[in-house]
């Protein structure tokens, strides 16, 4: 034989009995029932319960908390109100629901024969709210990064990232996103998004910059007349931004009335502004930054000067990285030379993965896992 608890208050005037959320009322033919409303935080709720004329006595509990007994208010929450329209309703509306009004609720009605429950379990959703995302951070080439995103909200919210430049793709799922060896193409802004599907996802934003050592990327050597300006272009990547100095054999240069040094951001140009058969030859960029040190050769030329220069190879470079991703088990053979008024240079190979080959010819080993990560810009 079954044992129910049985819970009876004693309200002036009557008497209101009902069963704790979970156990049936003592009768066999009470009638009680059970449905859930979900509402957002903050929004109106209206707890529905009709009677019919036989009924003596109602009221209202949450849990074990009497809300109203017949029309006398016994809660003190100013939020709580009876909804009676017409005789045979009587339910409770609760005004700007928050997380503690979650909870059953029991609408208990006493008849002349039985008395009879109805329960409503009242479920409270919450917006998502990012309360903490990491500060924006600067960071070295090749550290190890850990950024975090936490929110509330009912139910839990999901934590999605993205970085936002420049493909948007979507990256890991969870709080915190662990980033190992940062290379500069992750630099940028990190998106963090907390949804739940109650409402609009919360999103917050994270700055990563970068610090690597300047690369240069791109010259250009002039083939100029005499009497005529030339023009020598450097162009170096790196983050701080670079600084740059001009030498001439070993002799560093600065602007003179024969020789104008121009830098704007991340390039510098090198005029000669009117070009003697002493100012043919060699020139070298140098890029700085606190992280290392990069320079490149330019040549200053007549037409008539033997001038074979490939100091960049873009064509060499542009095939390799399209085709990288589709063949594997391939090897690669990297040859220069220059030579100028019938003069040899020495020659050393850099690469953007920061290795320096003092040699003439550069052999790429075969690998059976070539990826897109293992291309590196020879120069």
């Amino acid at each position: 034989m079954s044992c129910f608890w049985i819970h009876s208050i004693l309200i002036p005037g009557f008497f209101v009995l009902f069963g704790f959320e979970g156990f049936p009322v003592i009768s066999v033919d009470s009638q009680r029932s059970t449905d859930n409303i979900t509402i957002r935080q903050g929004d109106t709720a209206v707890i529905r319960c009709y009677v019919d004329d036989k009924v003596s006595k109602v009221a209202w509990l949450n849990r074990s908390n009497i809300i109203f007994a017949g029309e006398d208010k016994w809660s003190l929450d100013p939020r709580v109100e009876l909804v009676t329209q017409g005789q045979l309703e009587y339910s409770l509306r609760i005004q700007k629901v928050d997380v503690f009004d979650e909870g059953p609720y029991t609408c208990s009605i006493q008849t002349k024969q039985q008395p009879k429950t109805s329960q409503v379990y009242l479920i409270v959703q919450v917006p998502p709210i990012i309360y903490k995302v990491s500060d924006d951070i600067i960071v070295n080439e090749g550290s190890n990064v850990t950024l975090t995103c936490l929110a509330n909200g009912r139910p839990d919210p999901s934590i999605t990232w993205r970085l936002l430049n420049p493909s948007a793709e979507a990256l890991d799922v969870g709080e915190y996103l662990e980033i190992s060896g940062i290379i500069r193409s992750q630099a940028g802004r990190y998106e963090c998004k907390a949804s739940n599907d109650v409402s609009t996802p919360d999103v917050k934003y994270v700055s990563v910059v970068v610090n690597y050592p300047p690369y240069i990327k791109d010259v250009r050597s002039s083939e100029t007349p005499v009497g005529q300006a030339g023009v020598l272009h450097c162009e170096a990547s790196a983050v701080p931004q670079p600084e740059f100095e001009w030498y001439r054999d070993e002799r560093r240069l600065s602007s003179s009335q024969s020789v104008s040094i121009q830098i704007s951001g991340s390039r510098t140009l090198l005029v000669v502004a009117n070009v003697t058969e002493d100012d043919y030859g060699n020139y070298t960029c140098v890029a700085t930054n606190r992280l290392g040190i990069h320079n490149a050769s330019v040549f200053l030329y007549s037409e008539n000067q033997t001038h074979t220069h490939t100091h960049t190879h873009t064509d060499i470079v542009q095939h390799v990285d399209q085709q990288m991703a589709q063949f594997t088990n391939m090897s690669l053979s990297l040859s220069l030379s220059v030579s100028l008024n019938s003069v040899q240079y020495v020659l050393h190979w850099h690469d953007n993965c920061y290795n320096v080959l003092p040699m003439h010819i550069v052999y790429i080993q075969s690998r059976t896992d070539m990826q897109q990560k293992h291309a590196c810009i020879y120069t």
